[in-house]
């Protein structure tokens, strides 16, 4: 299960509203990507279903999540946060061990114990 903040969500329908998105097909993608000097690295995009992609539905709107991800970012809560740092979405992920000083890639456990969610 993957859910999204009041803030969060307010941020993503005033983006989808903007582009004139079709809200029963449009949502937000989370993924991962190796990179970044923890190893993995966030991805997330405005997009629509794809194949293979396990879809979770938050504050009424559709949150993809393609296969290979899912294992890394079950449970997560995305927020919309605006602070001296800049302002971005924000992924709290209670698989995470270890993040990067900058907070843009971060490390699990180990890909074994992830995988078994």
């Amino acid at each position: 299960m993957i859910t999204i903040t009041d803030k969060g969500a307010e941020k993503v329908h005033e983006f989808l509203e903007s582009q004139d998105a079709d809200p029963s097909s449009a949502g937000l993608r989370v993924g991962v990507k190796g990179g970044g000097c923890s190893g993995f690295q966030y991805n997330l995009a405005f997009d629509s279903k794809r194949d293979g992609d396990q879809v979770f539905e938050s504050q009424g709107l559709k949150v993809y999540v393609d296969k290979p991800s899912l294992p890394y970012v079950h449970g997560s809560v995305i927020d919309y946060v605006d602070s001296l740092q800049g302002a971005g979405f924000q992924v709290n992920n209670p698989n995470v061990v270890a993040a990067c000083g900058c907070g843009s890639s971060f490390r699990v456990a180990d890909e074994e114990a992830v995988s078994a969610v």
